[in-house]
């Protein structure tokens, strides 16, 4: 009988534990640890805190990567942080336990533009030890750049892309609704610009990644992030935001060549949003447009697209990977260890 994958998750806030819940329904996934450096969280039973209906599972967190480690796993689900030099360390450690990561990290989905020197440690650090890893996601990971690059595959010829999302941030997690800034005040909003807390990560990386791939030469890549006002009262299951005041963010990437556009990337995330969508346009040979009605949903998907991975990235050759690398792929409930 084959072997399960054995798998320790790293990090167990809300997308954490929704990563763990559709992970306990993978037949050929077996969850062997759980990291998180909450001490509010260590020790407890990890079916428990995630909330599962059949905890306990006899899985203790524990806030020493060390401790579980040592478990032997396969595969480390890793999401902690946005920032690719805030969790290298954890990063390095995983790989150096003979580990596979599938990480959340929205700079570690393509960091080859900005941080290129941790990009190659990471790299030759998962070489020397054989395993692969990955960052990915919904946005960096699927709309903004893994769709523009699978629509292109029918494409003659690409001259530009163009990804617009559109996202009802009201339905999402607390952390979300705080990290775009809902409720506060304008000012308040661009001092938290200023001093790089406030913004959704990633789309630098998704213009970088489709560049690379599509051959559009990019070699500029700017970023402007504006609030969105609130016209009108929103209330939240966590917050309320009033007329005047931030009801999230309003960030578009742009790249060009030699002055000229080729990448347009726009992401509106905020409450109260009417009308959520995704949409994918190609300028080329064919003209290719798609729009998902309603948008994909960031924490749903999210989950999926990590637990999806775990297959393509244990398959993987040995190094530092991206979302460009890896196949599409569906890892069904059924299937066998």
């Amino acid at each position: 009988m084959k072997k399960k994958i054995r798998v320790i998750q790293y990090g167990v806030g809300p997308i954490g534990a929704g990563i763990v819940r559709l992970m306990r329904e993978k037949q050929a996934v077996e969850i062997v640890g759980a990291i998180d450096k909450d001490p509010s969280k260590a020790g407890r039973d990890l079916g428990e805190l995630v909330g599962a209906p059949d905890a306990p599972w006899g899985i203790a967190v524990t806030d020493h990567a060390g401790t579980a480690l040592g478990q032997k796993a396969d595969v480390v689900v890793h999401c902690t942080s946005s920032y690719l030099k805030d969790v290298e360390d954890q990063l390095l450690e995983c790989l150096e336990a003979g580990c596979c990561i599938v990480s959340t990290t929205e700079e570690l989905a393509y960091p080859f533009r900005k941080s290129p020197e941790i990009a190659k440690r990471l790299d030759q650090t998962a070489k020397d030890w054989g395993v692969a890893l990955v960052g990915t996601g919904v946005n960096p990971g699927f709309v903004m750049d893994k769709l523009v690059l699978t629509l292109a595959s029918v494409s003659q010829r690409v001259d530009s892309a163009r990804a617009v999302r559109i996202v009802d941030a009201s339905k999402r997690r607390l952390p979300l609704q705080k990290k775009i800034g809902a409720g506060m005040t304008p000012e308040e909003f661009r001092r938290q610009v200023e001093a790089g807390i406030i913004k959704h990560h990633g789309l630098p990386e998704s213009v970088a990644m489709v560049s690379d791939a599509l051959g559009l030469g990019v070699d500029e890549i700017s970023e402007a992030i504006e609030p969105k006002i609130a016209d009108e009262r929103v209330v939240t299951q966590f917050l309320e935001v009033q007329p005047g005041q931030v009801a999230g963010v309003h960030q578009i990437a742009r790249g060009t060549c030699k002055g000229q556009e080729k990448i347009y990337m726009e992401l509106q995330m905020y409450v109260g949003a009417k009308d959520s969508y995704d949409t994918v346009e190609l300028k080329g040979l064919p003209e290719i447009k798609l729009t998902i009605p309603g948008g994909t949903h960031g924490d749903i998907a999210t989950a999926s697209v990590v637990v999806n991975c775990i297959p393509a990235i244990l398959d993987a050759p040995a190094g530092l990977r991206t979302s460009r690398d890896l196949p599409m792929c569906f890892f069904p409930p059924s299937a066998e260890p």
